[in-house]
């Protein structure tokens, strides 16, 4: 499976993510998946979404700084602020897993 990814629209105002974890949930394939410039924007999604959905992109994708970090990552930087974020645990399989 591909570790990099580029999603065509923006989440939280970014674009370009890794996959942290794959985990099964009642029989389907999850992903945990966070963004390369901010680890406190993660998203969970499933494998349909990810191949299959045509929302993302295998690999990188060189893009213009206006493109990959957006207005809307300000706004939710200033919004987000004082919220409390999740910590994020890696899997022991995960090639991220530096312990």
């Amino acid at each position: 499976m591909e570790n990099f990814w580029t999603s065509n629209k923006t989440i939280n105002g970014l674009r370009h993510f890794v996959l942290l974890n794959e985990t099964r949930e009642q029989g389907n394939i999850t992903f945990l998946m966070v963004s390369v410039l901010d680890s406190e924007i993660y998203l969970k999604t499933t494998y349909e979404e990810l191949i299959n959905s045509g929302n993302w992109h295998k690999g990188w994708i060189n893009l213009p700084k206006i493109q990959s970090i957006t207005e809307e990552y300000v706004n939710y930087k200033f919004i987000n602020k004082v919220e409390v974020i999740d910590e994020i645990f890696i899997n022991e399989d995960s090639l991220f897993n530096i312990s």
